[in-house]
């Protein structure tokens, strides 16, 4: 069977429904009460998986509206997981911990010492999210974050190669406490908005540029057509009116005043053609959640003592065995999707470079991680340059 007919035999199954293979594209479905209103389907049905069907088959797919019916009958089930992997054999730690270290970490205004390592678990939270960006077109598609909850670390970028490795694992286990235990406590749900939401909102802007690049072009060239066929209207209108103002008073009285109002007419219809632009290319974007995995994997954990000035601090960076990636540093004001950080000098955060920028009205710098509302200086408001040009 292909995937989406195991998945729709496996499902109603576990719905309750009596489901038979009838052959490599069919199923014969005898549905209870719950399922023939969940779904719209009579008592004994058969579904087809294939451009090829029976005269009494129904047709399913991804097109139309089955996948609300399936989403429907799932309700909740599966929008959040709990998975542990454990390789069948053991993986040997890398054999160079200061090389990894060297390509993972680039700290231009602090220094770095290797402390040591050791093998553990850490819990990842990979989640999946789906939009929809409706302007005069539509596009949608789903968006992956990942977190490393016990570093802290943004793992979005190491996304595809976990879901990669993950599909070539078929045996699903759940986490023991020993493993829940080694992963150190959970983020509460007000932490891990907070943490994802501003990755998100980047992470959507980034997805739907070209849309918007391609929306844009559409509404110049529209309005760019609306302003030619007006302004010809318009400067003609002018020009009537021009020439009668030569003319005796007497004759052209009526003429001058029907141009006037021609006038009038073409610039309301101008605007009223813009206004319709507007209301056309209006973006609308919806962004819902659809689904969390809280993945608890093996890694081998790096123990860096990170040195600014007198001061200095220990952090923490995995090296995931199964993908034979190191995570980037942990990021505490920013989105954390480059390896560069960093140091400030009161508390040792560490930050994008953005997050340091100077004050947008007295200009002194300032970790964002410290003073994330206002610039300790002046008192005023001040974001991350990057966050200032994209609202």
């Amino acid at each position: 069977m292909g995937n989406l007919q195991e998945f729709v035999a496996d499902l109603l199954e576990r719905r309750g429904a009596a489901v038979e293979v009838a052959d490599a594209r069919e199923l014969a479905v005898l549905a209870p009460p719950h399922i023939q209103k969940s779904m719209g389907l009579p008592e004994f049905s058969r579904l087809v998986f294939g451009a090829e069907r029976s005269p009494a088959a129904i047709p399913v797919g991804l097109e139309g509206d089955w996948m609300e019916r399936l989403a429907a009958l799932l309700g909740d089930d599966g929008r959040w997981a709990m998975r542990e992997v454990s390789p069948g054999d053991s993986i040997p730690p890398p054999n160079e911990p200061q090389r990894v270290l060297d390509r993972a970490l680039d700290l231009p205004n602090a220094v770095w010492r290797f402390q040591g390592m050791n093998a553990t678990h850490a819990r990842c939270l990979i989640l999946t999210f789906r939009y929809v960006a409706a302007s005069d077109d539509k596009r949608e598609g789903l968006i992956w974050l990942g977190v490393n909850t016990s570093t802290g670390a943004v793992i979005t970028d190491l996304v595809p190669q976990m879901r990669q490795m993950l599909m070539q694992l078929p045996d699903w286990q759940a986490p023991v406490p020993a493993t829940i235990l080694a992963a150190g406590p959970r983020w509460d749900a007000a932490t891990v908005e907070s943490r994802l939401r501003p990755l998100l909102g980047r992470q959507l802007r980034d997805e739907i540029e070209p849309f918007l690049r391609a929306m844009r072009r559409r509404l110049t060239r529209d309005r760019d057509r609306v302003h030619a066929f007006h302004d010809e209207l318009y400067c003609t209108a002018r020009r009537r009116l021009a020439a009668l103002a030569h003319a005796e008073a007497e004759r052209t009285q009526g003429d001058r005043q029907r141009e006037m109002l021609r006038v009038q007419a073409i610039e309301r219809e101008h605007r009223a053609k813009l206004d319709d632009l507007r209301h056309n290319y209006a973006l609308r974007v919806n962004v819902e959640w659809v689904q969390t995995l809280e993945l608890y994997v093996p890694v081998q954990r790096f123990d860096v003592l990170i040195r600014r000035r007198k001061g200095e601090r220990l952090v923490q960076l995995d090296w995931h065995p199964l993908i034979k990636a190191m995570e980037p540093p942990l990021c505490e004001a920013g989105f954390g999707r480059s390896q560069v950080r960093l140091v400030c000098d009161d508390t040792l955060h560490l930050t994008e470079p953005v997050a340091q920028a100077p004050c947008s009205s007295c200009g002194k710098p300032f970790c964002r991680a410290c003073f994330p509302t206002a610039c300790p200086r002046c008192g005023q408001t001040s974001p991350m340059p990057e966050e200032r040009s994209k609202s």
